[in-house]
């Protein structure tokens, strides 16, 4: 069992041929990455009072943004992104100044990675992927995990033409998976399985702090910030743990309350992250991970749910 003792952090800048080293400084950061929305995970950082010639520096040249988290004991890259926008230096105080970078991971492919390619018949769909990864590849994206989308090979061959996440798009909805962009990486996992490896038991003594609540939106659950849980990693919760979910009678009318299903307390225990938010402060009392997860089987039920309220879940 990781010892989750004594904080750590580090946190680089990097443009303009130089990297930037800040992680003495007071930082402050909620990075989320999801599946659900099939989308780049995004990060907001701030930084405290970092000198003049430091925040100008950032401000004209500063790129790319990475940064790791955990315990001595337990650390690990929890977001590595393009910065697309940075605001200030302003004042929070008299005395404290403050620098925010907004990342997104894999922003300028995302928007415009372009595929025109044509595939012979007998493709598969991680060819057509492939097409995809490829177009990514100039913006800096490599491969992560991504799941085996299954030997069916095309009867008739096809010409991919447009942007690089519609394709992505496509592939996920025929394959029944979702993808999604993080840490410069393009993972693609089954809606009905996990990520391959061990799950993670999550209790009072691997770090679970509170009790795990059921919500239309999945098992909320929140820990000690770990790096290495992310979206497609498996839970182990005892379900005897898990608050049963309270409606608000005043806020659904009767039709949409019989129309959401809640997710399911799995009998077996084992739970798929959807959704992760870290969030942290090097001199605050906050380092947390936030999850949001469905038995295996069940991530199209909250897809549903979703949509029943008018939440959009392909952006």
């Amino acid at each position: 069992m990781t010892r989750q003792w004594l904080r750590k952090l580090n946190l680089t800048v990097e443009g303009g041929g130089k990297t930037l080293d800040l992680s003495e400084l007071r930082v402050r950061f909620i990075v989320q990455q999801e599946l659900q929305r099939q989308r780049p995970a995004v990060a907001q950082i701030t930084i405290s009072n970092l000198s003049d010639d430091t925040a100008n520096a950032i401000n004209k040249e500063g790129k790319i943004v990475s940064l790791s988290a955990g315990y001595e004991d337990g650390f690990g890259q929890i977001h590595k992104g393009e910065i697309y926008q940075k605001r200030g230096p302003a004042r929070e105080t008299p005395v404290d100044k403050y620098l925010v970078l907004n990342s997104k991971s894999g922003d300028t492919a995302y928007s415009y990675a372009v595929v025109n390619k044509s595939l012979a018949a007998g493709h598969t769909y991680r060819d057509q992927v492939d097409v995809a990864l490829e177009a990514m590849k100039p913006f800096g994206i490599t491969a992560g995990f991504i799941a085996d989308l299954g030997s069916q090979k095309m009867p008739r061959g096809r010409a991919l033409f447009g942007m690089a996440r519609d394709v992505l798009r496509t592939v996920a909805q025929s394959t029944n998976s979702a993808w999604t962009i993080r840490d410069q990486k393009l993972e693609i996992v089954k809606n009905d399985k996990a990520m391959e490896g061990q799950a993670f038991v999550l209790n009072s003594q691997t770090g679970m702090i509170g009790m795990p609540v059921q919500t239309t939106g999945g098992i909320q659950v929140r820990m000690l910030l770990n790096p290495k849980v992310r979206p497609g990693t498996r839970l182990k919760i005892d379900q005897a743990s898990i608050q049963r979910a309270a409606l608000n009678q005043d806020y659904f009318n009767p039709v949409e309350l019989q129309q959401l299903v809640l997710p399911s307390i799995a009998a077996d225990g084992f739970y798929k992250v959807l959704y992760l938010e870290h969030s942290g402060d090097t001199r605050g009392t906050a380092w947390y991970t936030d999850c949001a997860c469905v038995a295996t089987s069940e991530q199209g039920l909250v897809l549903a749910n979703f949509a029943k309220q008018g939440i959009p879940t392909d952006v």
